[in-house]
């Protein structure tokens, strides 16, 4: 009953998953490769588009930038109505009145309208001249950074990824041990029946079969969770299908991973962005010991004025006044404050730190390479070691089943047996994923992924 019981979870358990599956495909399937995976990632991924925005955005702050350089051309028009013209007092005694008095005065029309064009250019500004110097170091630096974030991306894509493709071995493996045990307990039944087994006996291997049931159903969740982690990691509708069509097999983790091991610091990315940050800290010091020297601009102006007793602007009669003027504005900074010197000295401290940076991540990079290479020679030694060790155990299982099959065996050995196998599968199962796992973060440490 308990057998029959666990079938029928299964079975719902299967449609459950066909019917996610179809539900899917209804709405987009995708199979891919690793590669494809990995490419559709880099182009979807919301921290990768975040970083692709972060370029374009610093363009736009380079067109600002250089803007400053460009001349600064500004229309400008007026007019007023004088409710009330505006009153001068003149002295008195300009007119024959008495010393000390005054006589209100009113001059000026009641309308009056004006309008020009000015003109101003720099022509040396320390600080724009950096400025100008600097946007290609920060469009590559907001790149680089962007190369960082889908590098990263892609070492989480091609994990799990790899995780998915590991767990159907794992779901293979507990197939055949169902298969396995639902064979011994057929035939364990027919040995009860005939009286050269006991109860005991059908009932260890009935719970044997549901606790791996009950195993493969956790593992067939936990695969469907791990296609909807990588779906949000690529950006990918979670509604939508994803087959993945790569394997992987011993082979595959250890080819040409010699060639990684030779490295060099300028081949991880994070240390390129840190070397043009380094650069952009050097351009910060010049910019602000640039900004104690004078600012020489050029300025000229063309403007119109009239005014009237009426509101006849636009009529052909009355005169409209020209003035114009060309100049140069020299602005020479001599105290501040001190806090240009307190700029320059920050500047100088930040560089500083920049490069502390720079040789720690030397030596970080040293540590990553070095500890990815034990960890890789260790892991596929250890599948390596697992592989044989679960071919043997498999080995000592069919051995233990003969034995026990023509009754030279006993229950508890092929029960051990049965364990021992289950151990050994499952280390395997570890010791693949942990070594692809290893040779992925050994061709990020080397900057090769």
């Amino acid at each position: 009953m308990e057998r029959n019981k666990m079938k029928k979870i299964m079975m719902l358990a299967t449609v459950a998953l066909l019917l996610s599956g179809s539900a899917a495909w209804a709405q987009k399937a995708n199979e891919f490769s690793l590669k494809q995976a990995a490419d559709y990632g880099l182009k979807n991924a919301v921290q990768v588009k975040n970083a692709l925005l972060d370029v374009l955005i610093q363009q736009q702050t380079n067109r600002d930038i250089t803007s400053a350089a460009y001349p600064d051309i500004k229309a400008t028009g007026s007019f007023n109505d004088y409710l009330n013209i505006p009153t001068s007092l003149l002295p008195g005694e300009f007119f024959g009145g008495a010393p000390g008095s005054f006589i209100p005065v009113k001059f000026g029309t009641k309308y009056s309208a004006a309008g020009g064009i000015s003109l101003s250019q720099v022509l040396f500004d320390g600080q724009v001249f950096v400025g100008l110097q600097a946007r290609k170091t920060s469009i590559d630096a907001r790149q680089k950074a962007a190369e960082v974030t889908q590098e990263n991306i892609k070492a989480n894509i091609y994990k799990i990824y790899y995780q998915l493709v590991v767990s159907k071995t794992q779901i293979d493996l507990l197939d055949a041990n169902i298969t396995r045990l639902q064979k011994l307990d057929h035939d364990t039944r027919e040995i009860y029946k005939n009286g050269f087994a006991e109860k005991v006996d059908v009932d260890k291997l009935t719970v044997q079969i549901a606790n791996l049931q009950t195993e493969k159903l956790k593992a067939l969740n936990s695969v469907a969770n791990g296609y909807t982690g990588l779906k949000v990691l690529m950006g990918m509708p979670v509604k939508d299908s994803l087959v993945l069509t790569d394997t992987l097999s011993e082979t595959q983790i250890k080819e040409n991973i010699l060639e990684s091991i030779d490295y060099k610091y300028n081949d991880r990315k994070e240390y390129q962005l840190l070397e043009l940050t380094n650069k952009l800290n050097a351009y910060n010091i010049k910019r602000y010991k640039l900004s104690q020297i004078p600012v020489l601009n050029f300025n000229a102006n063309y403007s119109k004025q009239a005014q009237r007793t009426e509101f006849d602007f636009f009529k052909s009669s009355g005169d409209w006044f020209t003035t114009s003027f060309i100049g140069l504005n020299l602005n020479v900074p001599i105290f501040k404050g001190f806090s240009a010197r307190a700029k320059i000295a920050k500047s100088k401290l930040e560089l500083q730190q920049t490069q502390n940076q720079l040789e720690g991540l030397k030596i970080t990079i040293d540590n990553d390479v070095e500890v990815a290479k034990n960890n890789f020679t260790t892991a596929t030694a250890t599948m390596d070691y697992q592989k044989k060790n679960m071919a043997l155990a498999e080995l000592v299982y069919d051995q233990t089943k003969k034995k026990y099959e023509i009754g030279t065996g006993s229950s508890t050995e092929i029960n051990s047996a049965q364990v021992d196998l289950k151990t050994a599968q499952t280390n395997y199962i570890n010791a693949l994923y942990d070594a692809i796992i290893a040779r992925v973060d050994l061709l990020k440490a080397t900057g090769k992924l």
